[in-house]
């Protein structure tokens, strides 16, 4: 990964956050033209809060996402801005997820790690799926 520094007029910055959230009751949507959907809904939200993504990984229940994040945005503003927004348009845009009582689960894993091995992603989605 290439550490890019932010520079803006009273500081340089490079911040890093690693992200895991799951779908709501351990749901297997996130394929075909949801991820897909959900992808384009990411990209779009990141734009507009001037947050680069570095790594987007979906699973079929589960979203791993690493972000370069502006020092002025703290992690937890980050995530909810992002599942709010990706929520509200995949709920909108398709009909099955409508049956969900709400897209995401309220918990979200956030690191500051350069790299976050596989099996520490795996464990958390194994994790949720006994607390829903």
């Amino acid at each position: 990964m290439q550490q890019v520094y932010r520079h803006n007029p009273t500081s340089v910055s490079l911040i890093h956050y690693h992200f895991l959230w799951v779908v709501r009751r351990k749901s297997q949507v996130l394929r075909g033209m949801v991820a897909i959907r959900l992808k384009e809904l990411i990209s779009e939200v990141c734009e507009t809060l001037e947050v680069e993504v570095l790594t987007l990984d979906l699973y079929p229940n589960a979203v791993y996402l690493l972000v370069s994040c502006p020092p002025t945005l703290a992690p937890h503003q980050v995530v909810h801005r992002i599942k709010g927004y990706t929520a509200r348009y995949l709920r909108r845009e398709f009909e099955p997820l409508q049956t969900l009582p709400s897209m995401w689960t309220r918990s979200y894993f956030v690191s500051t790690a350069e790299t976050i091995p596989q099996k520490m992603i795996k464990q958390y989605i194994s994790r949720q799926k006994k607390r829903t």
